[in-house]
């Protein structure tokens, strides 16, 4: 699998090791930087090509790293099509993809060890779509939202 990683200065060293552990398993690793620690570095200016070339199918999947994994989760969900989420356990990495379609697993590089992300990028890689009724028309909703075409339903 094409596997796209990106970081900050706060994710830069997880990054790294999650690179050459997906490399190990045989995934080819397109990384959208930094390539050089640099303790001033903004996430956005990584996260922006990551997710764009994961919305335009440049790369399979996504895996964003800063220091809490907030920032560059909701930097990525500005970008169409993009479906990312900060994980912390490996059932949320899996079942957001399954259930979500999620394209792109985020980490915190100071709220986690190497251990639990490798788990979790393991669980997020082998899950695939359920492509269930219920998740495509949920997120039917979520791509008329990005396209700004979807009215609220409050009938409940």
């Amino acid at each position: 699998m094409k596997i796209g990683v990106a970081a900050d200065h706060g994710g830069f060293e997880m990054k790294r090791q999650l690179a050459k552990l997906l490399a190990t398993e045989g995934h080819e690793v397109v990384d959208f930087g930094n390539k050089v620690y640099d303790a001033d570095d903004d996430y956005p200016d990584f996260t922006i090509p990551l997710a764009r070339a994961v919305a335009t199918a440049d790369v399979t999947r996504g895996v964003l790293v800063c220091g809490s994994g907030v920032g560059a989760s909701v930097a990525a969900n500005k970008v169409n099509g993009v479906r990312a989420a900060l994980c912390e356990d490996h059932f949320s990495a899996r079942q957001g993809v399954e259930d979500d379609d999620m394209n792109i697993v985020c980490f915190g590089g100071r709220t986690m060890g190497i251990a639990l992300a490798w788990d979790c990028t393991k669980n997020f890689l082998e899950a695939t779509f359920s492509g269930a009724e219920r998740h495509s028309r949920r997120l039917a909703k979520v791509a008329q939202l990005e396209n700004g075409a979807m009215a609220p339903k409050n009938d409940r």
